[in-house]
């Protein structure tokens, strides 16, 4: 009995020096390129980089929070692939792409392709690339990063005249497809295609968020517009999206949101300080973030804003860089359309009144949607000089113009009208507007929308 005792524990002994010898072979596997440049910077554990990396997302605009579990799973043996926000703040906190971090992207031809070149500008310094460039067959040509851009400006223009849901389709769809076809694009036509990118993903944002009321899907457009613009190294593009990002939080109608949506704010300001921003989009900069104080009552900060934007266009020094032309939405007379709605969140009737008259009197034919949100604000504003019947007649021809051009952001606006007709509701025009608000084809659309 003694001798089996002894064997035994010379076997258990045997094994011990064995696991002695493997586990810190173990410990070495897993995803060794994050944890070598997770080392590299200092950080001793996960959940430091966990920290740091959420510090890195809020630096450049998103509002995230890195777990330390979410870093364990990535200096696993095979880690995921990143989400896009993560994988944006990965890149800001590291300065080098996701693919050079242990990531493998899961898109097709991942595994199969090779990796052609490093993304290198034409003064041979890498870029901060995104995407990972592979190559199955040849190269793209300079060409088609031509013929997508042009698309893309086609899309801008069909924004003000085609129907929202029947454009989105196809800028989405144009959005991604110009994604996959960066990492194979001639270098040299990497950011003009990354650029075009970037707007259209962008004006897919703007569709589902304005248009569609579908912020979660716009959230994902404007990830990706701002992972585009990054390719293409085009500060005031990426200072765009950070804006539109902010109206996500400010019109969630959820005060615990009103930082991300300030913070949001800054980022953008700081991309378009960066970008040497010219003195229109400092004023549109002025109006999102009033809208974004507006909506969270701080109306006379709001108004400071709007002075401030309105001083802008006076300084107008012709001198400066033109506006980029994807900033087609703002102009002074949309300045003062912002202005009316803050004056009548602050219960300013009167002025708000006259100054959408002289909107609408300004506003290009073409703007059909913006037309029609401007409508909805002067029903408001007569509610509040107790005008109901002038009121019943803006929304008629507000509703009008969703009937030609379906916008959510209207219908939004009317219902908010509707209610504050209530002390109304026996005289005439109310009830004919009931009728019409209520029709089938208003009725079908807000509820599929």
């Amino acid at each position: 009995m003694r001798g089996h005792r002894a064997a035994i524990c010379f076997g258990l002994g045997r094994q011990r020096a064995r696991l002695r010898t493997i586990l810190p072979c173990m410990a070495n596997t897993g995803n060794a390129a994050l944890r070598a440049a997770r080392q590299a910077l200092g950080y001793r554990s996960q959940a430091a980089l966990a920290d740091a990396l959420t510090d890195a997302a809020r630096a450049i605009g998103l509002r995230i929070e890195v777990a330390a579990r979410t870093v364990r799973r990535w200096e696993s043996t095979d880690p995921p692939w990143p989400h896009p926000e993560h994988a944006a703040a990965l890149e800001a906190l590291f300065k080098r792409p996701t693919t050079e971090l242990g990531f493998t992207p899961p898109w097709p031809n991942g595994q199969e392709g090779r990796v052609s070149r490093e993304a290198l500008g034409t003064n041979g310094i890498q870029q901060p690339a995104r995407y990972r460039r592979v190559m199955v067959g040849a190269e793209l040509p300079a060409a088609v990063a031509k013929n997508f851009v042009a698309i893309t400006v086609a899309h801008r223009g069909m924004y003000w005249s085609l129907p929202a849901k029947q454009l989105h389709r196809s800028v989405s769809y144009h959005a991604r497809m110009g994604s996959d076809l960066i990492p194979q694009i001639d270098v040299r036509a990497t950011a003009p295609l990354a650029r075009a990118v970037a707007e259209s993903a962008l004006l897919a944002g703007r569709l589902e968020f304005f248009d569609l009321q579908q912020p979660d899907e716009a959230q994902t457009s404007f990830v990706l517009a701002l992972q585009a613009a990054h390719e293409a190294a085009d500060a005031l593009l990426g200072c765009a999206v950070l804006a539109h990002m902010a109206f996500i939080p400010a019109f969630s109608g959820e005060p615990k949101r009103a930082e991300e949506a300030r913070e949001r704010v800054r980022a953008a300001r700081a991309f378009a300080r960066r970008g040497n921003g010219n003195h229109e989009l400092t004023a549109w900069l002025d109006a999102v973030e009033a809208e974004v104080e507006t909506r969270f009552g701080n109306t006379r900060q709001a108004l400071s804003l709007i002075r401030h934007a309105e001083q802008s266009y006076a300084l107008h020094d012709p001198q400066e860089q033109p506006s980029p032309q994807w900033l087609d939405w703002f102009s002074p007379t949309r300045l003062a359309g912002f202005k009316a709605n803050t004056l009548i969140s602050a219960g300013n009737g009167r002025e708000a009144l006259a100054t959408l008259r002289q909107v609408l009197d300004e506003l290009p034919a073409e703007s059909v949607k913006q037309r029609s949100v401007y409508l909805a604000d002067a029903a408001a504003a007569c509610v509040l000089e107790k005008l109901p019947e002038q009121a019943c007649g803006f929304i008629e021809d507000a509703l009008d113009g969703i009937g030609e051009h379906w916008y959510a952001t209207t219908l939004d606006r009317i219902k908010v009208v509707r209610q504050d007709l209530r002390k109304w509701d026996s005289i005439p025009e109310v009830r004919a507007l009931d009728e019409r608000l209520y029709d089938w084809h208003t009725t079908v659309n807000s509820l599929s929308g």
